[in-house]
């Protein structure tokens, strides 16, 4: 039983970025909050748990030993990782661990705190990416894993409804976070003939991100979120972006792929 009253929210990926932003300012309006990621999320008031997503039960311990003491209103899924290479040369290490931390993280945290929400109902965000719906240059596999993610949010949608839990992929554009100089970039030498494209793409990726949106007005789209009685299945993060997104889905495939390609100077 809480004591405090307090709602409780575990954020899982709160250490920076989206997930930091999110941490402050649940905490800041009154939430108790658990970050679960491999480094601290730098604020004293969080309650955090160290765990690697990429690693085993590792979350899914975690979660479930947050659950078992509080009721938890909220999940939110906020980890990800980023790498920039051509399709030919990426190594099957990358790419298995890009899609754990991206998506298979996300299902293991979801499973683990579905059985603790069902009772009472609760929250689920998956930070996404637009990237999902619009393919990344040379960032394939983080597209195809944000696209994933958004059908496992469709699909538990409707799964979890009948229980009171509220599902919704969060889709944000170009956000100015660190996340654009964690990036993995391979090298000219692994890129071989692609390099030079390669760079091209990472440069224009690196300043669409940087001159984006602010990961604290994110947040406060995800705080609005929890609060909603009726959240959106889907919501994509700023004006600019919710016209990209509704271009993908009017106007020819090899038009909007032509429109993406320039972005990345293709």
């Amino acid at each position: 039983m809480d004591k405090t009253n307090k709602k409780t929210a575990i954020v899982v990926g709160g250490s920076s970025g989206i997930g930091c932003e999110t941490c402050l300012r649940l905490y800041n309006r009154g939430w108790h909050v658990v970050n679960i990621s491999r480094t601290p999320c730098k604020n004293s008031n969080i309650v955090n748990i160290a765990a690697d997503v990429a690693a085993g039960n590792s979350v899914a311990d975690a979660i479930k030993s947050v659950c078992e003491k509080r009721r938890i209103h909220a999940l939110v899924y906020s980890a990800g990782f980023s790498m920039a290479a051509p399709i030919e040369h990426a190594k099957e290490s990358d790419y298995r661990y890009l899609f754990d931390v991206n998506f298979f993280g996300a299902l293991q945290s979801m499973q683990a705190v579905i059985p603790y929400m069902k009772e009472k109902g609760g929250s689920i965000i998956l930070v996404g990416s637009l990237g999902g719906d619009l393919p990344i240059c040379f960032d394939s596999f983080y597209s195809a894993s944000k696209a994933a993610l958004e059908m496992l949010c469709r699909s538990a949608y409707s799964e979890l409804k009948p229980y009171g839990i509220k599902v919704t992929g969060l889709l944000p554009g170009g956000t100015a976070t660190n996340f654009t100089f964690k990036r993995k970039v391979y090298s000219d030498d692994d890129n071989k003939a692609y390099s030079h494209s390669v760079n091209r793409a990472v440069a224009a990726l690196a300043d669409m991100e940087q001159s984006g949106m602010k990961p604290a007005d994110v947040a406060e789209i995800i705080y609005g979120l929890l609060l909603s009685d009726r959240p959106p299945v889907i919501r994509t993060c700023g004006k600019k972006n919710n016209v990209y997104r509704y271009m993908s889905r009017v106007l020819p495939e090899k038009m909007t792929l032509k429109i993406n390609d320039r972005m990345y100077h293709q």
